[in-house]
């Protein structure tokens, strides 16, 4: 490898390191082509790419891009998973391969600024994935909207049940109520109305005949009285 290629093979994994949410490093011995090929694959869907690296280049590679941390585990032949996407998922992936084939020897590795020894590998690889985490999430926000929806399904059915056994019994007809019926209480009661003015008028004349006679002999009362003083 000349000097040309060198320098962009450590430019290529400095950009790797910086664009990696985690970096784990294997001790790869062991390991065959087409297993290799298979594991690629795999951490392929977790957005992450598998890497044989010289210790060398990548520890010049690593100050570049300023992780010091990664140069203590380049010791030994190393290859380093570069992980992009869901870190769980990448470390489910090579655990679960390891104990297919028992080739990979975990050597150390970190996630963002938390440090992963053995311990702290298994125990990323033991959570549930990405896609798992936000089916559940959508699972518990979608629980009570689905409840709600069913309930209030349940309450419109209930009462169009209900309106409809109302109007098959003729409770209901969408028509407006019809105004009452005269029936003879009121007809009496219009009769006496009517009745009143005209008693009112008979006892007017009444009054006023009486009162005439009384004048008459009042004034001939007085024309009488008013002879004899003459006389």
């Amino acid at each position: 490898m000349n000097r040309e290629e060198k320098s962009a093979t450590i430019q290529e994994i400095a950009a790797q390191i910086e664009a990696s949410e985690a970096i784990f490093a294997v001790d790869y011995r062991g390991i065959s082509v087409s297993q290799a090929a298979d594991l690629r694959s795999r951490l392929r869907e977790a957005d992450t790419s598998f890497r044989v690296v010289k210790n060398r280049l990548t520890k010049l590679a690593a100050d570049k891009a300023g992780e010091e941390r990664l140069g203590e585990l380049l010791q030994g032949p190393t290859a380093l998973a570069f992980v992009r996407g869901d870190t769980a998922q990448a470390a489910k992936a090579i655990s679960t391969f390891n104990k297919e084939h028992a080739v990979l020897t975990y050597k150390g590795g970190f996630m963002e600024e938390t440090a992963l020894d053995a311990d702290g590998f298994k125990a990323i690889a033991l959570l549930p994935t990405r896609d798992v985490l936000n089916g559940q999430l959508a699972g518990v926000v979608a629980s009570p909207l689905t409840g709600l929806v069913r309930g209030l399904g349940s309450l419109i059915s209930g009462l169009a049940l209900q309106l409809g056994q109302i109007a098959e019994k003729g409770l209901v007809t969408g028509e407006s109520p019809a105004a009452p019926s005269a029936g003879p209480v009121a007809e009496e009661a219009s009769e006496e109305s009517a009745e009143e003015p005209k008693a009112e008028a008979e006892t007017a004349d009444e009054a006023e005949n009486a009162e005439a006679p009384a004048e008459d002999e009042a004034r001939n009362t007085s024309e009488q009285d008013s002879n004899e003083e003459e006389g």
